[in-house]
This record gives C-alpha cells, sequence and structure tokens, in this order.
C-alpha cells in the first residue's frame, strides 16, 4: 500500500527541499503539494493523504491552525509543523495539539525522527 504525504508550503523552493529530504529517507513515499491551507484542506478532502508536514508561515491561515485543523478531522494522522518560528508558543501549542515540530531549514537529519515515527505508526495502523 502507498504512503503519500502531503507538503503545504507557499514557497515552491521550500517544498522542494522537503520532498528532496522525504524522497531520500521514504523514496517509496508519494509526494504531493499544496501552496496554502485552503488546497491542502481540499486535497485532504479528496482523501488518501496518510502524512502532512504543514509550514507556519502562510498567507491567509498559518500553518498552525491548518495543523490544528487536520488534526480534528484525521486525529491519527502524523502532522509535522515546519517552521523558522522557533517560538516557545508555537512549539507549546503545537506539541498541545499532539503535532511534531520540525525546524527549518528541513534537512535530513532533522526529519527523520518525524517520517521515522510517521512511517511505524502507519505500519502499525494498517496491520
Amino acid at each position: 500500500m502507498e504512503t503519500r504525504i502531503l507538503i503545504v508550503d507557499d514557497s515552491k523552493l521550500a517544498r522542494i527541499v522537503v520532498g528532496k529530504a522525504v524522497a531520500a529517507l521514504q523514496p517509496d513515499w508519494v509526494r504531493i503539494e499544496a501552496a496554502d491551507a485552503d488546497q491542502a484542506l481540499t486535497l485532504l478532502e479528496e482523501g488518501g493523504v496518510d502524512v502532512a508536514v504543514v509550514d507556519f508561515n502562510m498567507p491567509g491561515r498559518n500553518g498552525l491552525e491548518l495543523a490544528e485543523e487536520i488534526r480534528t478531522r484525521f486525529p491519527e494522522m502524523p502532522v509535522a509543523l515546519a517552521t523558522a518560528n522557533v517560538q516557545d508558543e508555537v512549539i507549546a501549542r503545537a506539541r498541545a495539539a499532539n503535532i511534531a515540530f520540525v525546524s527549518k531549514p528541513i534537512t535530513e537529519e532533522g526529519f527523520r525522527g518525524f517520517l521515522s515515527g510517521a512511517a511505524l505508526k502507519l505500519r502499525s495502523a494498517r496491520r
């Protein structure tokens, strides 16, 4: 069964960087992209998304609000908030909603823990 990861960031370059890290760490995963929260929600509603990585700073709804909405609608989905905005309040709110926090710039090493945990959770759920 294929695993689909949704990468949400208003920066195309940032989506490419995250996509390359995913490709290096989970080469079999299918990467889909969204440039904002509305596009992400449309893709999520269409189904088939297993994991989400969401940028914090986006026009319109910020990534934390989107991640919290994803958590509400899809409580078992592994979700990470990716941001260079490393403020205690943002980290605390993400943790309170059971959303992983990944600091930018995204690197394979910084992303490995989240993706490994997500893969393990998905394998367990599919058994």
